[in-house]
């Protein structure tokens, strides 16, 4: 029998430490189970995550492809490698803002690094994202207005000690499982409780002690009741807001009533006490997507920050705890030099360009001054600025809203797209580079709490594949050769990475492979190969003293502002941008399935997406069904048109009584759902308003339900 090896899982941001077996002979993994020795973990792994690793769906990428004659053929690796850097090379000789490049949250550390440093060092173009700006970015600007960093405060070292957890537009049941084991069994203590806002009764809201319905879209108008009802029962941590705040007398002075804020929300003033009440004792505050994606994102999770902030609930066993859907969304964060540079440096400061145009050897002026429009706007310059095109790991034809849009701009484009599956981009694609997939990849990933560990290949590449890495240093080869010295390999990339996140808030120049191959996993902050991050922000270190109480929050608290105090924001509610009216009467919003990976490429699902639809408005629509899909189909399914003011899309409806009235429920990973979306934007962000767009129902055409019921034949 072959070794174990040790990996961590991609598949989402818990980041569970797994083990790989290979088989006797042949390729491919023989089982896949969770790493008793992994310190995040202790060999809890969800079933999702092991099944995508060892057996996934989909169609893999086996030959590198180009486009002729219309129609992508296979071809050698030399010809696609150059028609992608003839294409790429034409578009930078009219300036490097004219290639555009979208990554990815499932890329490696060093694979982010790498496509950073070739994205801003070698080409300079400033139209560069991942698609974590698409889940992500709303936190980021939340943490950045209130403590002067991004990541969240607490770890998962806090979840056993909080008393209270409130999650908030999030479903981590079904997101992420083996983190929602642990509050799950922190909340099932006597002391202890689990309270969900969401406007569905989600997999997460049904083990919940209390859920509260809000209105889709009125998360910061509740969080503005909330903090309201706290400053009416004399709730505010006085000494606590004094000694390590500003800005919270301007908040205080400026509010609603908490009663006209909680009927704006749509919810009782009795669950506004609820929530105010369970901020009385140590409480971790989870969010996810439902706040992030959204034109008010970035104030509304700037106001749940000023929950915590008003209670005191920051220090550890509490605080703002924002949930990641994509695995190495902060790994991208810290090293990609997408929305900073590596180690957190800010785009702005004149000081960290040079540093970091002197660590690659590169002109400072090549180096873009701000971190560009997010991936709404690179697709939107597509045509103007931007000809040409590179998507790494990301499958933007489906991900990204008002997907149309995004197919015809791609379609005028030089686009190179490297993957390890088959996706809807690909068929958009003039070149077309399979690259490696989690079995076959050595990196390091950052979990959601801020831990580093190593991402190992448990089996050799195939012939026809080739690490991501390794395919952008052949293209910095061919387009930047001075850039990289040598062939990237993992470790030497590494070794970069964390030498130029020196001194920064995201420091990780004490982590080696070597410390990772001791340790397992490392926290940062690790400025020294001693050190290793605790709770943010809470004593000189980032962990509390041993002698130090927890009352004593005056000499244990620092926060990288210019003050040294958090900030409360002053964010207000901006309209929704398409409400409902007579014509567009439900509101759409979309969500994860427990059993689905992101746009579906790994867990490719036949026929239409499946609609959920609450039983009332199952029953008043179903009058103009009966007649028509029953007798075209012949069977008991029903489907429905669902039609937003840019496309439609035939499911098939569900009756379920998690759904509110009046909402439309769909998956994120049916390619088609985002045909529906709408392309607006969070002002400060740049993350679309996923969540909340108007439609109606209307009965299928005659050819829509035939199509789709032969296509789940």
């Amino acid at each position: 029998m072959t070794d174990l090896v040790p990996t961590t899982c991609m598949r989402c941001a818990v980041g569970c430490g797994h083990v790989q077996q290979v088989p006797d002979r042949g390729y491919g993994l023989e089982s896949v189970r969770g790493d008793p020795g992994h310190p995040v973990n202790q060999g809890l792994a969800c079933q999702r995550g092991i099944s995508e690793t060892a057996t996934p769906d989909g169609e893999w990428l086996t030959r590198p492809l180009v486009r002729e004659d219309g129609g992508l053929v296979p071809t050698t690796w030399d010809t696609a490698l150059q028609h992608a850097a003839d294409g790429l090379g034409t578009a930078l000789a009219d300036g490097g803002d004219s290639v555009a490049v979208l990554g990815s949250g499932q890329q490696t550390n060093e694979a982010a690094y790498a496509l950073g440093k070739l994205a801003r060092g070698g080409f300079g173009t400033r139209y560069y994202d991942a698609n974590t700006t698409l889940c992500m970015a709303s936190a980021v600007t939340a943490y950045y207005d209130a403590f002067g960093s991004d990541a969240p405060p607490p770890t998962y070292d806090d979840i056993p000690e909080a008393q209270r957890h409130v999650v908030w537009g999030a479903n981590p049941a079904a997101a992420h499982p083996v983190m929602f084991r642990w509050i799950r069994q922190s909340a099932q203590r006597d002391d202890s409780e689990l309270i969900v806002v969401d406007p569905v009764h989600s997999e997460t809201a049904a083990a919940a002690d209390h859920h509260v319905p809000l209105e889709p879209g009125g998360d910061l108008a509740l969080a503005r009741a909330v903090l309201a009802r706290v400053i009416e029962t004399d709730g505010v941590a006085e000494d606590f807001v004094a000694e390590a705040t500003v800005g919270f007398d301007d908040l205080r002075t400026d509010f609603l009533d908490a009663a006209v804020a909680a009927e704006m929300a749509g919810v009782s003033m009795d669950d506004v006490d609820r929530l105010a009440a369970a901020l009385e004792v140590p409480t971790l505050l989870y969010w996810g997507m439902g706040i992030n994606q959204s034109v008010n994102g970035t104030a509304a999770a700037g106001a749940l920050i000023d929950l915590c902030l008003a209670t005191g609930n920051l220090r550890p066993g509490s605080g703002p705890f924002s949930l990641t859907g994509q695995a190495n969304s902060m790994g991208t964060r810290v090293c990609s030099s997408k929305g900073t540079w590596p180690g957190h440096r800010p785009f702005t400061e004149a000081d960290h360009r040079r540093e970091v145009a002197e660590a690659w050897d590169v002109p400072v002026s090549r180096l873009p001054d701000e971190p560009g429009p997010g991936p709404v706007g690179i697709v939107d310059a597509i045509g103007d600025d931007v000809e040409a095109v590179y998507a790494v790991a990301t499958n933007p034809v489906a991900g990204m809203p008002d997907a149309a849009h995004v197919r015809a701009n791609l379609d005028d484009a030089f686009l190179v797209v490297q993957d390890a599956f088959h996706s809807e981009t690909v068929d958009y694609a003039d070149v077309v580079l399979p690259a490696a997939t989690w079995g076959e990849s050595e990196g390091t990933t950052i979990n959601m709490e801020r831990t580093v560990s190593r991402v190992r290949a448990a089996t050799e590449t195939p012939s026809g594949v080739r690490s991501d890495l390794t395919l952008i240093g052949q293209l910095a080869d061919r387009l930047a050769p001075e850039l990289f010295d040598g062939r990237p390999d993992p470790e030497t990339v590494f070794d970069e990475f964390t030498a130029l996140t020196a001194g920064t808030p995201a420091d990780c120049s004490g982590i080696s492979y070597d410390r990772l191959e001791a340790e397992t996993a490392v926290r940062w902050p690790a400025p020294d190969a001693d050190a290793s991050g605790g709770y943010r922000y809470y004593g000189a270190d980032g962990n509390a003293p041993d002698d130090v109480p927890p009352e004593s929050v005056d000499a244990t608290w620092s926060f990288d502002t210019q003050s040294g105090r958090a900030r409360f924001s002053t964010g207000e509610a901006r309209p929704l941008p398409e409400p409902t009216d007579e014509t567009y009467p439900f509101t759409l919003t979309t969500a994860r399935r427990p059993d689905a990976y992101n746009t579906g490429v790994r867990t490719r699902e036949d026929g239409p997406p499946t609609a959920r639809i609450s039983p009332a408005t199952a029953a008043a629509f179903a009058a103009e069904l009966e007649a028509r899909t029953d007798r075209e189909t012949g069977d008991t399914e029903r489907y429905a048109r669902i039609v937003s003011r840019r496309a439609s899309v035939t499911a098939r409806l569900e009756a379920d009584e998690a759904i509110p009235d009046g909402v439309v429920w769909l998956p994120i990973h049916h390619p088609e759902v985002n045909d529906l979306t709408l392309p607006d934007v969070d002002p400060r962000s740049n993350e679309p308003n996923f969540k909340q767009c108007a439609v109606r129902l209307e009965p299928p055409r005659e050819r829509d339900v035939k199509a789709v019921t032969e296509a789940s034949a």
